[in-house]
């Protein structure tokens, strides 16, 4: 079983990132996967890709980043929030994926926010964008506040809520 990270936070280093791959590696000791470490290849920091992600030609990076998603069979996208809603940079990289291109994938949002307002965010903006790529998103989707940051208590509690919905006793897929 193959878990990607895709963080859409503009700069590198974000708190969103140390977030995400928590929450992944939380994910993978729940459901069989292997924990990786932040300077693995499981993780596509779109902060890199910025400068290609709107030019409409291909570009090496940019496709090897959507296959590693495509192929995925669990990806935590995390963002930032930005207006209430998921960052840009994520929407221009989601957007490159054809119709249903997550069709029998797991995906998982996490938003990092820093008023609990956008709590909702998670479930009104950012699950509609994964469940049209056609990917399976169980409930619910994490939203951290920076002042909870690093979450270790949060996220650990999320996964404990999703990791059943994503894998069987015997460890397949539901």
């Amino acid at each position: 079983m193959s878990i990607v990270t895709v963080v859409g936070n503009p700069r590198a280093g974000s708190r969103t990132y140390g977030a995400a791959v928590a929450a992944t590696n939380a994910i993978a000791e729940r459901v069989g996967g292997e924990p990786f470490d932040a300077s693995g290849p499981a993780v596509v920091d779109l902060s890199a890709l910025a400068p290609v992600l709107l030019d409409p030609g291909q570009h090496a990076a940019l496709e090897v980043a959507l296959e590693l998603v495509a192929e995925a069979s669990i990806t935590v996208f995390a963002s930032p929030t930005y207006k209430a809603t998921y960052t840009g940079l994520l929407k221009s990289f989601v957007d490159r994926f054809p119709p249903n291109a997550l069709a029998g994938r797991i995906a998982l949002p996490v938003l990092v926010m820093g008023d609990p307002r956008h709590a909702l965010a998670v479930e009104t903006h950012f699950r509609p964008l994964l469940v049209e790529l056609g990917a399976r998103v169980p409930t619910p989707g994490l939203a951290l506040l920076e002042s909870e940051l690093p979450g270790a208590d949060a996220i650990a509690r999320w996964a404990d809520l999703v990791s059943p919905q994503i894998v069987t006793r015997e460890g397949a897929l539901r």
